[in-house]
């Protein structure tokens, strides 16, 4: 997915401790049952976890992120964030897109995730990068409560 490009005031790098501010704030303006400042802490020490986040260049504040999970040949992506002032402007779209240029370095068969079956504008950006629906997880999940789709993406 190397053709596409990040925006051009948008820098994306490897999740550090220095970011955890930021995607503390953007976990809680997006999300009803936000991970904490302790949780991404945490995901810092897993060996498994392979986060990448989006930053701003004029100011270097972090406006995005994804974060998955490299378990085996699967890349299981836990959680994609984006500000709400920065949506619709290709941040998710390079997030994403350096999430798949690392299974392909790193030779995973797949990644797969979880949306909310309300989350239209996700949806059609995952599937708009060739992610396909495997199904349905029923009452996923909570606040309010709510099926998850299944996406994967095979290599």
């Amino acid at each position: 997915m190397d053709e596409i490009s990040k925006p051009p005031s948008i820098m994306i790098s490897p999740m550090h401790s220095e970011h955890l501010d930021d995607l503390a704030q953007l976990e809680r303006l997006a999300f009803s049952r936000p991970w904490s400042y302790d949780a991404l802490a945490e995901e810092l020490q897993n060996p498994l976890a392979v986060f990448f986040v989006a930053q701003s260049a004029e100011d270097e504040q972090a406006v995005g992120y994804i974060g998955m999970h490299h378990i085996l040949d699967e890349g299981a992506i836990a959680s994609i964030v984006v500000h709400p002032d920065y949506r619709r402007g290709g941040v998710a779209t390079a997030l994403i897109t350096e999430a798949v240029d690392y299974a392909k370095e790193n030779e995973l068969y797949r990644l797969t995730l979880e949306v909310r079956v309300s989350n239209l504008p996700a949806i059609a950006l995952y599937e708009g990068m060739g992610f396909k629906r495997e199904g349905i997880r029923p009452g996923f999940y909570d606040s309010p409560k709510e099926d998850a789709a299944i996406y994967s993406l095979y290599f």
